[in-house]
């Protein structure tokens, strides 16, 4: 593998000159936060303004990702800028931990707090007498169409599977990387990332199969709501990332990382882990209980 992939002899700490690509990135986040709400609200120009998400978003990956690799590769960076990635990369995943748990907390609310809370007899002799206090449920007086919800068997369970799988592949390839078998890494990166896209092909599939065999819809009530922004967002970050996998695995196969020095394939793996566990807890909660 190639040795100039990182420096520690650098005696500065490298500070970037000003680059586009935040800007770029915050583009594309307005996009598809504009996207998303014209597309679940049925605008028709929703689902274009998501394709040009897309396009901006990857745009901005590519470049970005490619900026910081020929940085890396010119011997920019040191031991402090590598801290520093890690201290970046740490508290983004925190933050993705929270982004996550403000959805969960959303669930565990309507379930266990204002489903019960509804359905007393107060409530339900002065606001909706028909009420039911059970879950899934179809709001007051029929409010939502009737629809079914998706089990654990058997595209969560496949997709558990899958998930868990790629998590051991991901394993195997950096304790490969550590070993200096650069070709057994890229095998087993090339099969992880395989399986992440196998996910989010089930995952599209028992999306299709909801909204039309089971009716259900992002419109279905709060289990609707939940369902989708939790799974869809998980989908999304997976997504990501793979982006974030094949990313490396193009260096991998450029010969850009060392034994010793690959920051890249960690905060990518660690990135990987964490999806990989709250797919688990999503997993049991929301199709189990």
């Amino acid at each position: 593998m190639s040795a100039s992939s990182h420096t520690t002899k650098a005696p500065y700490y490298f500070v970037p000159d000003p680059s586009k690509w935040p800007a770029f990135g915050a583009v594309a986040l307005t996009l598809f936060g504009f996207s998303m709400a014209g597309w679940v609200n049925g605008a028709a120009w929703g689902p274009y303004l998501f394709a040009a998400f897309a396009a901006v978003f990857i745009y901005t990956l590519f470049g970005w990702f490619s900026q910081s690799a020929k940085e890396s590769e010119s011997g920019l960076y040191n031991q402090r800028v590598d801290a520093s990635f890690r201290w970046s990369m740490s508290w983004f995943i925190f933050s993705e931990v929270m982004f996550f748990a403000a959805f969960f907390g959303a669930l565990y609310y309507a379930r266990v707090v204002a489903l019960p809370w509804l359905g007393d007899l107060d409530h339900k002799q002065f606001l909706w007498p028909d009420f039911g206090a059970a879950w899934p449920n179809l709001g007051p007086a029929g409010t939502i169409d009737s629809f079914e919800t998706i089990g654990p068997w058997p595209i969560p369970t496949i997709n558990t599977a899958l998930l868990l799988s790629s998590g051991v592949t991901l394993t195997i390839a950096h304790h490969a990387l550590k070993d200096g078998h650069r070709g057994k890494t890229v095998f087993w990166m090339s099969v992880t990332i395989a399986l992440g896209v196998l996910f989010m092909a089930l995952q599209a599939y028992e999306y299709m199969h909801a909204y039309q065999d089971l009716n259900l819809k992002l419109s279905s009530g709060v289990f609707g709501s939940t369902f989708f922004m939790l799974t869809g967002f998980h989908g999304f970050h997976v997504t990501v990332g793979a982006l974030m996998l094949s990313a490396v695995l193009a260096r991998m196969i450029k010969g850009h990382f060392t034994a010793e020095h690959h920051f890249a394939f960690e905060g990518a793996a660690w990135y990987w882990h964490f999806v990989d566990v709250v797919w688990l807890l999503l997993y049991v909660v929301v199709y189990w209980l």
